[in-house]
């Protein structure tokens, strides 16, 4: 049974850094490309990164460019988004995702692309 565990949420003043985590057991964590998404009340959950199943690709919603950063270490069998320069408006409650595909993920900021959710991690952000 897959499981994906998120921490390191928390509530921070704009401008401040936050470093989620997210560990995962019950299936090879290395041959599957992760994701992070965020949720606000009201609204649908949206990408914001994603990393390869070796670290190799990534990518990130413009929202978010040059602020967060994606990384894994398939060792620990552990993925991290690095949050900088935190805004008011990414204050959601942060989900990781593992893809439903070996190796390949073909849409990464698709929701449909993942099959494996964490329960998330909220980030509240004050101005």
């Amino acid at each position: 049974q897959v499981q994906l565990v998120e921490s390191g949420g928390g509530l921070v003043q704009a401008g401040a850094s936050l470093r989620l985590s997210c560990a995962a057991s019950g299936r090879t964590f290395a041959n599957y490309g992760m994701a992070w998404f965020r949720q606000a009340p009201g609204k649908e959950r949206e990408f914001v990164a994603y990393i390869s199943w070796k670290g190799v690709n990534t990518d990130y919603a413009d929202s978010v460019k040059g602020r967060f950063t994606i990384s894994r270490d398939n060792a620990k069998n552990t993925v991290y988004l690095q949050m900088n320069s935190l805004k008011p408006e990414d204050t959601a409650l942060y989900y990781c995702a593992s893809s439903r595909t070996l190796y390949s993920t073909t849409w990464p900021n698709n929701v449909s692309q993942y099959n494996y959710w964490g329960q998330g991690t909220q980030v509240t952000v004050s101005s």
